[in-house]
């Protein structure tokens, strides 16, 4: 039987000078901080939907067009950038009150729900799934981005997500985030689950991939690569919502995994 590596295995490769992941080519120059100080991170949210419809678990990831300025040409899960819409919203179905714990260790409680508002509504946009449910009256906002969530009469749930994943974009980087990854199963979602879903065209190639061929993929950032490691651990021991995951940060130039 095949070793499984740990997070700390897989985030080795990252730990070296920006000059050596210029030359490798992980990383483009244009991506690469030249002078300064550090960028400080933005707050962003990505939502990891495990489908358990097989013979072994798949999760839904995209391809980042050659055009973004941020991991162009990368295969990532679906998420994106906290939208000021994300902290007014008041889902009926609030987070998991140990998931809620665990999150308002870096942040407040009205932060930590619209981060992970911010995870579905992302979600939505760029795949077309939506996480929610249709059974409580739906919400009302000013918010272009949720309005467009929902005129389908489902409003978000966020007490089905779990917390797996914490990662603070390295300092060397001109554009950074501390990102929240958060985890979902495919039968939350309202409505069919195609088998290539499509959304707002800034993922490109969205598919379902078995979970131990998704983390082969060569065009697959460190920390992606990482969070995947954690996915397989969470759901090969039965991991629930209290039981903390990986905070990877850079202390002193060198990467840090913390668990929270």
């Amino acid at each position: 039987m095949q070793r499984q590596r740990s997070v700390e295995e897989v985030l080795s490769e990252d730990r070296v000078g920006s000059e050596t992941l210029r030359d490798s080519g992980y990383v483009a120059s244009a991506e690469l901080r030249q002078k300064g100080r550090a960028v400080r991170p933005r707050d962003a949210s990505t939502l990891i939907i495990v489908r358990s419809d097989g013979d072994e678990p798949r999760v839904l990831l995209g391809k980042r067009s050659a055009s973004h300025k941020f991991m162009p040409n990368k295969y990532v899960f679906p998420g994106g950038r906290v939208d000021r819409g994300d902290g007014r919203l008041q889902p009926p179905l609030d987070l998991h009150p140990q998931v809620l714990q665990r999150l308002t260790r870096g942040c407040t409680a009205t932060r930590a729900r619209a981060l992970a508002l911010a995870a579905v509504r992302e979600t939505y946009e760029e795949t077309g799934l939506i996480v929610g449910e249709p059974d409580t009256p739906t919400l009302r906002t000013r918010s272009p981005s949720w309005a467009e969530f929902l005129r389908f009469d489902v409003n978000p749930r966020l007490d089905v997500l779990h917390y797996v994943a914490r990662a603070i974009t390295p300092p060397y980087r001109n554009r950074r985030f501390d990102a929240r990854f958060f985890m979902v199963d495919a039968d939350h979602i309202q409505g069919e689950v195609h088998e290539r879903p499509k959304g707002s065209g800034e993922l490109l190639d969205l598919h379902w991939i078995k979970l131990s061929r998704a983390q082969h993929i060569e065009q697959l950032p460190h920390i992606t690569r990482a969070v995947l490691v954690e996915i397989e651990r969470r759901l090969r021991e039965g991991l629930g919502p209290g039981d903390e995951g990986p905070f990877v940060f850079t202390r002193h130039g060198k990467s840090v995994i913390e668990a929270q």
